[in-house]
């Protein structure tokens, strides 16, 4: 009779998880990972051919927690970017580690800094078309120059230098909306 395995890929990839939020990208590595499982490195191995691969799965799942904490998040406003900017900035405040992970690896796995936004949800997608709707000739402009300006203070929140509320940070997305418009 075959051993039953104790460890699963969910399991593995669920330590992994807690250990970005904890520690970090760089330290998710198969000694640790073993250790936060509760297991050796067998078991990790066993389940992927390599750490690139486990990476790769704990980026969409990274990515998932994203869009999840995006579709959780209160819509204070029908302004256009602003929700989506609120709630990307409240993320790299909260999740430091998850936000670096995502937003500013150079490794992607193929998916561009829209596609990260955008998400399954296509938030951004709801973002242009609600912008167009209120008239606003060129939305994906816009969301550009929104965007640069929304990524911005949310790095700013990873180096403590983002200090406003969250009805300050609400009322500058949509002073910077109609500045931008």
């Amino acid at each position: 009779m075959a051993r039953k395995e104790s460890i699963t890929k969910e399991d593995i990839l669920n330590a992994a998880f807690e250990l970005l939020q904890e520690e970090g990208a760089e330290q998710v590595t198969a000694r640790k990972l073993a250790a936060k499982a509760n297991c050796s490195t067998q078991p990790i191995f066993r389940i992927y051919k390599n750490m690139e691969e486990l990476t790769e799965e704990l980026f969409t799942k990274a990515c998932d927690f994203f869009q999840a904490y995006y579709e959780q998040g209160d819509r204070q406003t029908v302004t256009p970017f602003v929700h989506l900017g609120n709630v990307y900035i409240k993320f790299a405040a909260e999740h430091k580690k998850i936000f670096e992970f995502i937003f500013l690896s150079t490794e992607r796995f193929g998916r561009s800094m829209y596609d990260l936004v955008n998400g399954s949800t296509g938030c951004v997608s709801k973002e242009i078309q609600s912008a167009s709707a209120q008239g606003c000739q060129n939305p994906s402009g816009l969301f550009m120059k929104m965007w640069i300006f929304i990524h911005g203070a949310a790095c700013m929140s990873l180096t403590g230098d983002y200090d406003l509320s969250e009805e300050e940070t609400v009322q500058m997305l949509k002073d910077s909306y109609h500045a931008f418009r």
